[in-house]
């Protein structure tokens, strides 16, 4: 159950915290050869369809940005933070999902990082895009996570490719059902994608998440982990690079 804390609960917001407007598709999604990033492999082996199960976001009240939306919440309209909270619930929880490997972990920590938005309302200056305040809160809690369960995750792992408790819907990379043997070769891949994604270094993983799944330009990405541009795309190309090799045979 998703409830607003009372307004009365204010909390300074944690001190990375800046933000503005996230279009569904910024245009710099896709990793280019141009930019020395192995594109073959993030698309091969980290399909941005896999768990990811759509929702058609609202529309904004007279086309305002969601900085607009957010500076409404902090004056006190609270059907500006629903407008948000519709908007990214779905892909806060399947972003906070690849980190906890657990529905349940991944509904709590969505949750945490909405209640932490809301109460923070008060600080929030519209200095840079929202989407890059959320994700940096909600990278900044996954964390935090993945270093407090370390030793709990192998226990708590659920597939990837596990049905949707929305929809009930599998999400694929087919359209048609697999044979057998596709879904055999399937199931392995994912695992095998899940485990090398996981033992990635924390940043590289997490920059992999915000640029794969949740389609972050490279200056979002930036942002949200205090990088230069430069510096985020070194970065990915390690983390693809390292993912290239060790996935050769899926690839």
């Amino acid at each position: 159950m998703w409830k607003k804390p009372k307004p009365a609960e204010q909390e300074l917001s944690p001190s990375d915290t800046k933000d503005s407007e996230q279009n569904s598709a910024p245009e710099d999604t896709q990793l280019s050869d141009d930019d020395g990033v192995e594109s073959d492999v993030s698309s091969v082996a980290l399909s941005r369809g896999l768990l990811a199960v759509g929702m058609q976001a609202p529309a904004a009240e007279g086309g305002l940005s969601d900085a607009e939306m957010m500076l409404r919440v902090k004056a006190g309209d609270d059907s500006a933070f629903d407008y948000l909270l519709q908007k990214y619930r779905r892909p806060m929880i399947s972003f906070m999902y690849r980190m906890a490997h657990n529905s349940a972990a991944a509904e709590d920590l969505a949750q945490e990082v909405f209640l932490r938005v809301y109460r923070s309302r008060g600080n929030y200056e519209p200095s840079a895009k929202f989407s890059t305040w959320l994700y940096r809160i909600a990278t900044n809690l996954g964390v935090n996570y993945a270093r407090d369960t370390r030793h709990e995750r192998p226990e708590n792992i659920t597939n990837l490719d596990e049905a949707d408790e929305e929809t009930g819907q599998t999400p694929d990379l087919a359209d048609k059902a697999p044979t057998v043997e596709e879904e055999i070769v399937r199931r392995e891949r994912l695992a095998a994608i899940r485990e090398k994604v996981e033992a990635l270094p924390e940043r590289q993983k997490m920059a992999v998440l915000m640029h794969k799944y949740q389609q972050m330009d490279y200056k979002q990405i930036a942002e949200v982990l205090k990088l230069s541009e430069s510096a985020t795309k070194s970065l990915l190309f390690r983390a693809y690079e390292t993912l290239r090799t060790q996935l050769r045979e899926f690839v």
